[in-house]
């Protein structure tokens, strides 16, 4: 008797089962049974860690580029300057890299331009380029701003004369500045015509009074546009056109002045009074109390190799006269 109740109980748990498990079950109902997930209320500790590890790169990069100083190795004394064979070849054949560059006198390096010249045959008359390395930094952070110059050399070179434009409305000037040799002189009726590119010129003067008039320009002209600082704003027409007719405008890029500064006919001369021009010009756009504004000074010509050239004694020369 108990070996039959027991088989009941089994057949009984049996067909329970199947009636579960065979059962028809809704579509919106899970026979899964739901469990409570827990939910994590603080930061993933890997996202800390990342953020302390950017923090880590950030300081030590700083310390990198505070320690990243331009080391200045002192040679004097030296037997031979640091990483080089000797201070100067024992023959005239030789490896360049393996010595230092000579630095000649201005009078020395424009004479070796000429012999170039004679012994490679080339045009007498070609230009005589200067290239200028500038120390721009002033106080603290601050820098000396990139500067336009126009100059008149001693001794012109120039074969042409600079189409001048000169901006005013009164008729006494207009006269003068037509007499004198102005391209274009008129007022703001010449502002749409200079828009519509009908009249280009080299440089442009104007009066103090209308240069209200000509702020449309200013896009238009960029670095052309007259500006006092430049001397190309002013009452004095006459020596404003005397220089920008036959003067000669350089400006600063990258720290650097590169421009000509003569022919390679003219003599050494006419050729070293230009160079002590544009020096002492460069010069007088940053104090002296800064010390050297002229880093490396270099002279050369269209069909010679560039020639290092010692500026102190020219610098020294301007200084004592102030």
């Amino acid at each position: 008797m108990a070996t039959c109740t027991r088989i009941v109980k089994v057949l009984a748990g049996c067909q329970r089962h199947l009636l579960v498990a065979c059962g028809p079950t809704s579509a919106g109902i899970s026979p899964v049974v739901s469990r409570k997930i827990p939910i994590r209320t603080y930061a993933a500790a890997k996202a800390l860690k990342k953020d302390w590890k950017e923090r880590k790169d950030e300081k030590v990069e700083k310390v990198k580029k505070e320690e990243k100083v331009k080391v200045v190795i002192d040679n004097t004394g030296r037997h031979k300057p640091y990483g080089l064979t000797a201070w100067a070849p024992v023959d005239d054949v030789y490896v360049t890299r393996f010595y230092p560059r000579p630095v000649y006198e201005a009078a020395v390096a424009v004479d070796m331009l000429k012999s170039f010249q004679l012994l490679d045959h080339t045009p007498p008359d070609q230009p005589v380029y200067i290239n200028l390395k500038l120390d721009m930094k002033l106080e603290k952070k601050k820098k000396v701003d990139a500067f336009v110059s126009t100059v008149h050399f001693p001794h012109s070179f120039q074969t042409k004369v600079n189409k001048v434009v000169v901006f005013t409305e009164n008729l006494d000037q207009a006269k003068v500045a037509l007499d004198n040799g102005a391209a274009f002189v008129g007022g703001a009726d010449l502002v749409q015509r200079i828009l519509d590119e009908e009249v280009i010129a080299d440089f442009y003067i104007a009066v103090p009074d209308i240069m209200t008039k000509l702020l449309p320009l200013k896009n238009k002209l960029r670095r052309k546009f007259p500006k006092s600082k430049r001397g190309s704003v002013g009452l004095d027409i006459v020596n404003m056109l005397e220089l920008f007719k036959f003067g000669h405008e350089y400006m600063v890029e990258n720290d650097t002045v590169s421009t000509t500064i003569g022919l390679l006919n003219m003599s050494t001369e006419q050729l070293l009074a230009n160079i002590e021009f544009i020096l002492k010009d460069v010069c007088s756009h940053r104090p002296a109390s800064y010390g050297p504004f002229i880093e490396r000074a270099i002279v050369s010509s269209n069909a010679s190799e560039a020639l290092l050239f010692k500026s102190e004694a020219f610098v020294q020369q301007t200084q004592e006269q102030k």
